[in-house]
This record gives structure tokens, C-alpha cells and sequence, in this order.
């Protein structure tokens, strides 16, 4: 009985040390792949901000094209114009998507599941 009872002390010392080494394996992983996914938005950041000096840069050489053709300050109001129309334009689509996505409830899920629900009582009662 009192091989029994050790050996049942053992096994459930071994399990206690196998899960805090599992969940301090967990721990480190996490942390890995969070240093990784940090690094990866910066990057991914970075990348945005040289797309946005490109773009900026682009914007400059339309300017400068139209101003071979007209005044510079007319090149550039032109641009600067359709610049606005395009912000515009963006910022009414992403409004109206933000408003079709709010509030966060799965309201067509909570339909059907209504409808489940009713269908099985209806077939309960029969």
C-alpha cells in the first residue's frame, strides 16, 4: 500500500512539474513570436511610411508634369484637388462600412439560430 501511495506521489509530482515546464515553454514561445510580431509591424510601418513618401514624391512629378502645360500653382491646385475628391471619396466608403459593421452583434446568426430554435419546438409539439 505504501508502494502504491508513493507512486501515486510521484506521478502527480511529475505531472505538476511537466505542466509548469509546458506552460513556461508556452511562456517563451509567446514571447518569441510576440518580439517577432512587434518586429514585423515596425517593419511593416516602416513600409508604409516609404510608400507614403513615394506617393508623395509621384504627387510632386503629376504636379510638375501639368506645369509644363500651365501654371505651376494651377498644376498644383488641380492635384491638390483631386487629391480631396479621392480622401473624400475613401472616407465615405470606409463610413459606410464602419456603419454596416456596427453594432458588433452576428445579427443574421442570431436569426437563424431563432429559427432553429422555433423549427425544433414546432417539431417538438407534434
Amino acid at each position: 500500500m505504501n508502494d502504491t501511495h508513493k507512486l501515486v506521489s510521484d506521478l502527480s509530482e511529475q505531472v505538476s512539474r511537466l505542466v509548469k515546464d509546458e506552460l513556461r515553454l508556452a511562456r517563451m514561445e509567446l514571447t518569441e513570436k510576440g518580439k517577432r510580431a512587434g518586429f514585423g509591424a515596425s517593419l511593416f510601418g516602416a513600409a508604409g511610411f516609404a510608400a507614403f513618401f513615394g506617393g508623395a514624391a509621384l504627387v510632386a512629378a503629376v504636379v510638375m508634369l501639368l506645369a509644363l502645360v500651365m501654371p505651376g500653382w494651377a498644376a498644383a491646385a488641380i492635384v491638390a484637388g483631386a487629391l480631396f475628391v479621392a480622401a473624400a471619396l475613401l472616407g465615405l466608403i470606409g463610413k459606410n462600412q464602419v456603419q454596416r459593421a456596427t453594432p458588433p452583434v452576428p445579427e443574421e446568426t442570431i436569426a437563424s439560430v431563432k429559427a432553429d430554435i422555433d423549427m425544433v419546438k414546432e417539431r417538438a409539439r407534434r
